[in-house]
């Protein structure tokens, strides 16, 4: 897999991934013009946007309606070291869902991944080359 990142804007960033753009922008506060979710807010909602996946497939396999079920995704933000340490996640069930199918959809959910490239991350390399004109 490979896309391309350019620039626009005072603080665009744009990843361009086949036939999609994604638009990432700054805060005005930070300089940007908020046209877009910020890289890392991005990066964070691909791990509940993941998880809802397995979460829409495991219903729709079974012919549960999704219209009332929610994901909750909530931070453990730690200001001394400005990182997060950790995320929950809920589903948030309708009074209709099916009780037998409760932890199980919990075990869908939880094949994001996403979510198993947090708990092993792959190595990261960066390297600048020259473009010949």
């Amino acid at each position: 897999m490979e896309f391309t990142v350019s620039f626009s804007g005072k603080k665009q960033v744009i990843a361009h991934m086949g036939e999609h753009n994604i638009i990432t922008d700054q805060p005005v506060y930070a300089g940007g013009d908020n046209e877009g979710p910020s890289p890392f807010s991005l990066f964070l909602a691909s791990l509940g946007t993941c998880a809802g996946i397995y979460v829409k497939s495991f219903c729709d396999q079974r012919g549960i309606p999704t219209d009332d079920i929610r994901i909750i995704q909530k931070h453990i933000f730690n200001p001394s070291t400005q990182m997060i340490e950790g995320v929950d996640l809920i589903i948030e069930l309708p009074e209709s869902f099916p009780e037998k199918y409760k932890e199980t959809v919990i075990r869908a959910a939880d094949q994001c991944a996403v979510k198993k490239h947090f708990q092993h991350p792959p190595s990261i390399n960066v390297h600048a080359s020259l473009m010949v004109q």
